[in-house]
């Protein structure tokens, strides 16, 4: 069964995020981080941050917490994320939808304060036949930029899979 590689390319979605310092605490204490940077002023700043930084993966879930309704750009999906849309429909199938790898290449570090803009464009759609079950691989990559600079901050690769046994 081939699959429908023309969503390559095709944007997920883009967001404005104010980073703040009270979720990005909290989730450091949910993934059990106790380091005091992520806390403390003092501590940050003798660590050599401008500013409390964010934990690692914390802008995996930022877009959840900061992101301002006034602030948000256009959507650039037209209301159609072709990553629902072909999940959405692998799943409807049965099978199981699965979070894949996750990779993060940080430009530099994420501080309290930071405002980020953030794009999401397919990268990749491909399958794997195995014996017992086809997988579906999408890849998407989003990449947050500074809103100021524009310079990139962090970009991470999100691969969801979707498995349907034979």
């Amino acid at each position: 069964m081939a699959v429908d590689t023309s969503v390559i390319g095709k944007p997920t979605g883009a967001w404005k995020v104010t980073v703040e310092r009270g979720p990005s605490e909290r989730f450091a204490a949910a993934v059990t981080d106790d380091n005091p940077i992520y806390s403390n002023l003092g501590a940050a700043k003798a660590a050599g941050f401008d500013n409390v930084p964010v934990p690692p993966t914390f802008s995996f879930a930022q877009s959840y917490w900061g992101s301002f309704s006034e602030q948000q750009p256009p959507d650039p999906t037209g209301g159609q994320n072709p990553m629902h849309s072909l999940m959405g429909a692998l799943f409807s199938k049965g099978g199981l939808v699965l979070h894949g790898e996750q990779e993060f290449t940080y430009h530099r570090p994420i501080v309290v304060g930071d405002v980020l803009d953030g794009t999401g464009v397919v990268t990749n759609l491909y399958e794997k036949d195995t014996p017992k079950a086809v997988m579906t691989f999408i890849v998407i990559e989003t990449t947050w930029k500074d809103a100021a600079s524009g310079a990139p901050v962090v970009t991470e690769t999100f691969n969801l899979i979707h498995r349907l046994n034979k």
